[in-house]
Parts: structure tokens; C-alpha cells; sequence
């Protein structure tokens, strides 16, 4: 997670503030959330899941999960040694570690399986989990095309097992008070959906500097590349910064523009694929090789409702979603969200009166006052709601639903169908880059159709 993403550590005891000009302000206070009220957990309700993927993303979900009361890590599967050391510095020194996830599932003892591996491993690894019986939480974006999302959903579903995708911006009290907002209608009729996030660093634009003892006598490299053809020799820039490439990632649109999706997803109630996208963008700072853009912004329909995602990689934006009602703004950021109200109405005359004769501009004034003032001294009072938190941790959360469901066999806040629709957003965003033009999602024929 960047600085540039939802914030991330305790967002308990938070207060809200009035916003600048406002004459009225209104306090928001969210709940605890209930893994924080549940510290204890009896030895028979202990959930012991093995981890798959030790890298940036996976070495800080084996972390948090051991953290979470009842949760206990009973080995650890990557196909880089390095990182086996890295799982047992982490866990404890003697925890079984292994190059084949396999292993994990054939074990009777591990109940669910936690994985963080590139996007292209991500359909046969959650295909496998769940035919084997286990429960797993799998990295966002769900699928690397929408082929493996039908997939991934089909066998979810004949398995019965549970599936919980990591985009845990579903998790954070912040979407879910601008749910709650949206839900009681003080928005009004939903106008358009904006949605932003930029990087302007090497590091956010994935340029990570490689393990420097990567060679193929401790890494499985033909694994690690998958069905992927052709076959490329050893590139460790490639093992680092595999979200260049479409071959392995989803791009901009997988690392990123899924946590939008997701999030406007969550608050707007939506568990659906877009109907229709339109994107533009392209390789415009980082010519490193890369086939996949770093300035990627997507037009799309859901439904009816216009929304308008941008990402880019060379120029900083915090994460920001603009939902605009008929009966104000909703701005939504990492930290909080603040709703400004507009009563749709005339504040004032219309200036169209000034076409007017001036003894007919003089009556239509003064009748305007006569009938208006009143209520135009009323909204001006109206409220600007502002919340505003300390730093909170959405990760944990998320995993402690997870964990949660695991035990109780109750639905996850993010199941498999919801991030098969977050994840086709993406898709459709990168087929329309590639393809120029505009794209639909068919779902009789489970297609992206340009």
C-alpha cells in the first residue's frame, strides 16, 4: 500500500469537524470495528491457514494475519528461497516452508489458504484451493483476464468453499459511512462518479529493485512463469516489476483502478460489471520496456450512471472519489470524507431578468424576494458534514472477516462474484486501451465485446 492509497493504521476514537465556511456542522462517530472488540478466541476456534506468495504484498498479510487472536500460520509456499526465510522471520524459525503450494492443500491440518502471487498464477491457485476443499483469501485484482474470473466463479460456487478477494478498500469505516450516506438518499439522484489516484515515484510506478541473488538455482523461474509463452530466460526485473507487463499483470488498472472500482462499488451498492468503457492513456514517462500504460483514464457506464476513473504513474494524486448528487458532493479520501450540500434552487434572481424592460425587471425582483428570501436565509444554514480520522488499518480487517467467515461459515464482505465484477472494470479498461475503441461486457456470452 502507498501513501497514495487509503491510510492504514487505528481508526478507533475518531471525531468529526465543520468544514471552512459552513454555518452548521454535524458530528460523525463510526464503531469500533468488531475484530478490534474481539480479542480473545478460544483454542477450538483457531484458524490455521498456509501462505502462498511471500513477496511485498504477501510478507505483509503473513504479518497481520498472525496478529489477528486465533489465526496461526502452519507453513508458508514461494517459489524464491529468499523468501522462505523471509516467511520464517517473520513466523518462527522452524515453520514448514516448501516451493509447491500443493503441499499446503494436501494438508489436512491447514484450513484456508492466504495468497499473493502475480496475477497470472491467480485463477489455478484459487481453482485449486477450493477443489481441494480449502477456503482462501486471494489478492486483488481477482482474475488476470475475464476467462479466469468465469472460472475462478464457477468453481467457487460448485465447491462451496469461501473466497474473499483483497480489495480491502470494502473494509474501511470510511466507504462504509459513504455508503450509509448514499443509502439514506442525502445525495439525492446520482449524478457522476469521479475517481482518482497518481504516483510519482520509481517505487510507485513498480520499478522495484530486485532480489540481487536471484539465480535459477533458488528460484523455479519455468514455474514462476506459468503457461505464459514463450519462455524467457531468468530476468530479475521482470521477477520484481511483473505489473509491467501483460503477460503476468493487469497493469496500472489491476494494482490500482481496482481499489476505485471496489471501493464506488461498496459505497454505491453496486454488484455488477460496467455495461460499456471507453479508455485512453499510454506509456508516457516510464519507457522501460513496459507494454502496459502508466497514464490510463476509463469512461464508463453502469447502467445509466456515468463514471470516470483516472490513474496516472508519473504525476501525485492522493486517492479521491467526487460522487455527485442532485443534492450535493460526497469527496471521499484515505483519511475521511466531507459532503457539501446544494439545494438545487436559485440563490438569487435570475440574471435573465436583465433582458427585461426595467419596470418589468422591477416587479419580477421584487416578487422574486418576496417568495424566496425567506428560504434562501434557511439553506444558508445548511450542513457541511466533515469526518475526519487517524490513520487506519483496512488490511486487518478485511483478514479478520476472512478468518471470521472461516470459522462461523458466514458470507465474507467481498465474495467471489464481487470481485469478478471489480475485476472485469479492469479488463475492460485495458482490452479498450489496447484495442482503441469502445468495449461491453456480454454476460450471456461471458465476453468483453468490442
Amino acid at each position: 500500500m502507498s501513501k497514495h492509497e487509503f491510510t492504514r493504521r487505528d481508526f478507533l476514537g475518531a471525531t468529526a469537524v465543520a468544514a471552512g465556511a459552513s454555518i452548521a456542522a454535524k458530528t460523525i462517530r463510526v464503531p469500533a470495528p468488531l475484530f478490534a472488540q474481539q480479542r480473545t478466541v478460544a483454542p477450538s476456534d483457531r484458524v490455521r491457514f498456509g501462505m502462498v506468495g511471500v513477496g511485498m504484498q504477501g510478507s505483509g498479510l503473513l504479518a497481520t494475519s498472525i496478529q489477528i487472536p486465533g489465526v496461526e500460520c502452519a507453513g508458508a509456499a514461494d517459489l524464491y528461497d529468499g523468501r522462505h526465510v523471509l516467511a520464517r522471520e517473520i513466523v518462527r524459525a522452524d515453520l514448514p516452508v516448501t516451493r509447491r503450494y500443493q503441499q499446503l492443500l494436501d494438508d489436512k491440518s491447514i484450513d484456508c489458504i492466504v495468497a499473493a502471487v502475480p496475477d497470472h498464477w491467480h485463477r489455478r491457485i484459487v481453482v485449486d484451493a477450493v477443489s481441494a476443499g480449502k477456503d482462501i483469501y486471494c489478492e486483488k485484482p481477482m482474475s488476470h483476464t475475464a476467462a479466469d474470473g468465469v472460472a475462478m466463479v464457477a468453481a467457487a460456487k460448485k465447491s462451496g468453499r469461501i473466497v474473499q478477494i483483497g480489495s480491502q478498500r470494502v473494509s474501511s469505516n470510511v466507504v462504509a459511512k459513504a455508503r450509509e450516506m448514499v443509502a439514506s438518499g442525502t445525495l439525492g439522484d446520482l449524478m457522476l462518479v469521479e475517481g482518482w489516484l497518481g504516483r510519482n515515484s520509481p517505487t510507485g510506478a513498480w520499478e522495484y529493485p530486485p532480489p540481487s541473488d536471484l539465480s535459477t538455482k533458488n528460484l523455479d523461474w519455468d514455474t514462476w512463469q506459468g503457461d505464459v509463452t514463450p519462455k524467457r530466460a531468468l530476468d530479475p526485473n521482470v521477477f520484481a516489476r511483473w505489473r509491467c507487463w501483460k503477460e503476468y499483470g493487469t497493469g496500472v488498472a489491476g494494482d490500482l483502478l481496482v481499489h476505485l472500482i471496489s471501493g464506488m462499488m461498496a459505497m454505491l451498492d453496486i454488484n455488477e460489471a460496467p455495461r460499456q468503457a471507453f479508455a485512453v492513456g499510454g506509456i508516457r514517462h516510464w519507457k522501460d520496456g513496459r507494454n502496459m500504460p502508466d497514464v490510463h483514464a476509463t469512461n464508463y457506464y453502469y447502467g445509466d450512471l456515468p463514471v470516470y476513473m483516472r490513474l496516472n504513474l508519473a504525476t501525485e494524486m492522493p486517492e479521491t472519489y467526487r460522487i455527485q448528487g442532485s443534492k450535493g458532493i460526497l469527496e471521499v479520501r484515505g483519511d475521511g470524507l466531507t459532503f457539501t450540500p446544494q439545494s438545487g434552487n436559485d440563490d438569487y434572481p435570475s440574471y435573465y431578468a436583465y433582458s427585461f424592460p426595467k419596470a418589468m425587471r422591477d416587479a419580477y425582483f421584487a416578487k422574486w424576494h418576496a417568495e424566496n428570501d425567506a428560504r434562501v436565509a434557511k439553506e444558508a444554514t445548511s450542513e457541511t458534514i466533515t469526518f475526519h480520522g487517524r490513520d487506519y488499518d483496512d488490511v486487518e480487517p478485511h483478514l479478520a472477516n476472512f478468518f471470521n467467515a472461516v470459522r462461523s461459515r458466514k458470507p465474507v464482505v467481498e465474495d467471489v462474484v464481487f470481485g469478478h465484477h471489480a475485476a472485469l472494470a479492469c479488463h475492460m479498461a485495458n482490452e479498450s486501451y489496447f484495442r482503441k475503441n469502445v468495449v461491453t461486457w456480454d454476460e450471456g456470452r461471458s465476453a468483453i465485446l468490442g
